[in-house]
This record gives C-alpha cells, sequence and structure tokens, in this order.
C-alpha cells in the first residue's frame, strides 16, 4: 500500500538502566551512542524526520549539542512503545519506526528494507529477524528473543525459550533473532497504546506479544544484517572492535 507518505523515526532513550546507567550518552570512539544512532537513522533515505524520545535532560541537552532533536516525555512510561506515542502525537507521520537507542552500529540499509516492506503490504505493525548462524548470539540465551514466522512473513510468535525447538527425529529449523526495531501505521500505534497489558506480554516481558495476542498481524523482514547492541558495559569493547574492522575496511 502507499498511503505511508511520511515516516518519523523515534529513538526512546532513558537514562535509567538496571545493567547499565547513562548507557545513552556513553562513548563509542570518540562519539555517544545515541549520537550514532541518530546519525545512522538520519542516513535512511526513506525517513522524513527522526526524533530522540527522552525523560533525562541529559540526554536532551546532549542531542541539541549534536544537532539532532529530542522531544521531553513523561518519565511514567511503562514501554518504550508509549514514550514513540507520546513523541509523535504532534509529528505528521503516517509510518514511525521505533529505533533502538543502544544498536550503534545500526546498519542503515535495514530501515529501508523495513520501511519498504511496510509500504508494499497492509500489515499493522512490522519488525526484522536475522538468522541466529549469521550473529553470534546463542539461542538458548533467554535475552535473545526468537521470531517464529509464518510462511507468508507474518510472526506466529516472540519468545525468550529457544523456538522452533527440534525434538528428536523432527527436521531442524534454524532460529531467528529479533530484531527490536519497529515500524507501526499510526493509528495502529494509538490502538495499542490503549489495550491492557496481555498475559503473554506480561509472562515474557515482550510488548510485542500484546499485539499479537490482539490480533494484529506483525510483518516479519528478514534481513542478512549483524546488529551489535550494548547491552552491558562489558559490550563497548566488543563494538569498538567491530567499528575499527568496519573502518579498516572502508
Amino acid at each position: 500500500m502507499n498511503d505511508l507518505a511520511r515516516v518519523a523515526a523515534v529513538i526512546p532513550a532513558r537514562y535509567g538502566s538496571t545493567r547499565f546507567p547513562g548507557k545513552p550518552l556513553v562513548p563509542i570512539a570518540g562519539k555517544s551512542m545515541i549520537q550514532r544512532v541518530y546519525e545512522a537513522t538520519a542516513a535512511c533515505r526513506a525517513i522524513d524526520q527522526v526524533l530522540v524520545a527522552t525523560d533525562d535532560d541529559r540526554i536532551r541537552a546532549a542531542v541539541e549539542a549534536f544537532g539532532g532533536t529530542a522531544v521531553m516525555t513523561s518519565p511514567d512510561h511503562q514501554t518504550g512503545t508509549d514514550r514513540i506515542a507520546e513523541a509523535v502525537r504532534d509529528i505528521p507521520a503516517d509510518l514511525i519506526l521505533n529505533v533502538q537507542g543502544d544498536e550503534p552500529l545500526l546498519p542503515t540499509f535495514v530501515l529501508d528494507e523495513l520501511v519498504a516492506a511496510m509500504r508494499a503490504g497492509d500489515a499493522a505493525m512490522g519488525t526484522l529477524a536475522v538468522p541466529f548462524s549469521l550473529t553470534e548470539k546463542d539461542p538458548d540465551d533467554p535475552n535473545a528473543v526468537k521470531a517464529v514466522v509464518a510462511a507468508d512473513g507474518h510472526a506466529l510468535y516472540f519468545t525468550r525459550a529457544r523456538a522452533p525447538f527440534a525434538r528428536a527425529g523432527g527436521t531442524p529449523v534454524e532460529p531467528l533473532l529479533h530484531w527490536g526495531i519497529y515500524a507501526y501505521r499510526r493509528d495502529f500505534l494509538y490502538q495499542y497504546i490503549q489495550w491492557d497489558r496481555s498475559p503473554l506480554e506480561a509472562c515474557e516481558m515482550l510488548e510485542q506479544l500484546r499485539a499479537l495476542e490482539n490480533g494484529a498481524r506483525i510483518l516479519v523482514v528478514r534481513t542478512t544484517a549483524q546488529s551489535a547492541g550494548v547491552d552491558v558495559p562489558e559490550d563497548v569493547a566488543r563494538v569498538e572492535r567491530l567499528l575499527a574492522r568496519q573502518e579498516a575496511k572502508a
């Protein structure tokens, strides 16, 4: 469908984090992580506007210092989706992207792929997944979320458990690592935040399950790009090594 004319990307960024306080402002090879994510997102040709949604003045000041746009949002939001909905309430956009602020090596082309796929179909929501064999992640790790996808490319389920599970004698299917970048049609975004937290969402602590439990279709775009997220302080050195490797090849 071609009704998704204007695209806005929002990067939710909180200062407080149990595992890594101040994570958006951590320096990655001379630039803050939020700046690297912002610049990669802004380089996407399909995106018309990029915003950082935050509840912290330190993050707002850092974003404005490098020339970005930050929107102050309530500190009381329970999910990043709620924060995004507040940030774009007065922004004219037909498609809204939720870009995670802890992906400093975000390949810009995956955002183009996601926007193009949403424009070509009629799903209420879209996201990304990559085969585990192309990553350094362990499919048995509950922090590595698995996407189970139907033949038509729409999500059947997301889980922290290993899935699909190959029983003895069964035919193995390579698991897909869910990459937590989302696209929402505007009307669906505001419908979503009106729904109560769902039982499976509360069980697995995965907010995309709320959409599935309410009958929404989530398009899963398979990509070969590799993510390099920063979850804990120890990840910074790994990401800097990957960045140096990329720059050496350029």
